[in-house]
């Protein structure tokens, strides 16, 4: 049905209109303000927590059956990044250069 070129210039094009249309959402969005508090809601709140601590907790299990620590401390780091994770997102989001 399309030629080589057609295909080509036609898929280009297609890509061209999704780049420009998300460069615009990225501009306003106060209909994703909802959203977005939910989200950091369920990081910061009591999900977050509960991840966290079971992600300790199999990285105990999983460290204590290998005899090592690091699975542990991996759970750790997963707990720090949930705790502190949305508040770095947010300085970088609204930082202005």
């Amino acid at each position: 049905m399309f030629k080589r070129g057609n295909k080509v210039k036609l898929s280009a094009a297609s890509l061209m209109m999704l780049i420009t249309t998300a460069a615009m959402a990225g501009t306003s969005g106060a209909e994703f303000g909802p959203l977005y508090n939910l989200v950091t809601g369920w990081s910061t709140g009591y999900l977050g927590r509960t991840l966290a601590i079971a992600a300790f907790l199999v990285g105990a299990i999983v460290g204590f059956a290998k005899s090592t620590a690091m699975p542990a401390l991996v759970g750790i780091v997963f707990a720090v990044l949930f705790a502190i994770g949305p508040g770095i997102i947010d300085g970088i989001a609204s930082a202005v250069i």
